[in-house]
């Protein structure tokens, strides 16, 4: 597993490589990204793309064109939208359902999190339900997307490795987000084996890289969701595994 950056993430499990979110390009709309350049070794090879929702540091467009001839899996309600943007293989997963790659299986989930493309204050553009996934193969791996808190996190069944998120790219955070300390809280309802803190430490407005409150938030959350996770450590015995963006995802091995 290899954290890519943002929220993406490459995981090999299955005899799959699964690609999530990903944003592999050194800029996103007016975004850039304030760390190393990623190899194109790092997205070779890609079996599954998931799409956790469509907003343009989730679903980007210039990203995808490096890996459309992978399976491309979308919420439900977006297939035909990204079909017309020109990606052939687009298959559509809604919550609940499930799709089998050989010995991989990947369940959508609830994510509370706004599901249109730009945003949770328009209406017009494409919109579909956010979602996470559940990919099951030889560990059971719960990818967020993009969420805030939600009930249905105590029930996701027994997670070995959980990748949530712990900022964004700004200096604040809108609804339908996690910061370290409501990750945290998440910890506590998942109860994974491992968690690993994503969607911080990649992407920021070229200006406001520069000032310390953004400097702190590049480098800090994936940190202080450790230290909370720590200090909650008489009701989780869950390991955090803080990664920087673009380096393998290490962690002790199962006994």
């Amino acid at each position: 597993m290899r954290f890519l950056g943002h929220s993406t993430v490459r995981i090999e499990t299955g005899g799959r490589v699964v690609l999530t979110d990903p944003v592999l390009t050194t800029r996103v709309g007016p975004l850039v990204r304030v760390v190393p350049a990623l190899d194109p070794s790092t997205w070779a090879g890609v079996d599954l793309v998931l799409i956790s929702h469509l907003h343009g540091d989730h679903l980007h467009l210039p990203s995808l064109r490096l890996v459309r001839r992978a399976r491309i899996v979308v919420p439900r309600g977006a297939g035909a939208w990204l079909r017309r943007k020109g990606f052939p293989h687009v298959e559509e997963l809604g919550v609940g359902e499930r799709l089998v790659d050989g010995d991989l299986t990947v369940t959508a989930v609830h994510a509370e999190h706004s599901g249109h493309r730009w945003g949770p204050r328009l209406t017009h553009g494409p919109h579909a339900p956010a979602v996470g996934h559940v990919i099951e193969a030889e560990k059971r791996v719960y990818v967020a997307g993009d969420t805030d808190i939600y009930e249905g996190m105590a029930d996701l069944g027994a997670v070995d490795i959980a990748l949530l998120p712990v900022w964004g790219w700004g200096t604040t955070l809108g609804p339908g987000h996690l910061d370290p300390l409501r990750a945290a809280a998440a910890v506590r309802l998942i109860k994974p084996r491992i968690a690993v803190p994503v969607h911080w430490g990649t992407l920021a407005l070229p200006g406001v890289a520069r000032t310390a409150r953004m400097r702190r938030l590049l480098t800090e959350p994936g940190h202080d969701f450790a230290a909370a996770v720590g200090r909650d450590a008489a009701s989780t015995d869950t390991q955090v595994v803080v990664t920087p963006p673009g380096s393998e995802v290490m962690h002790e091995p199962s006994a």
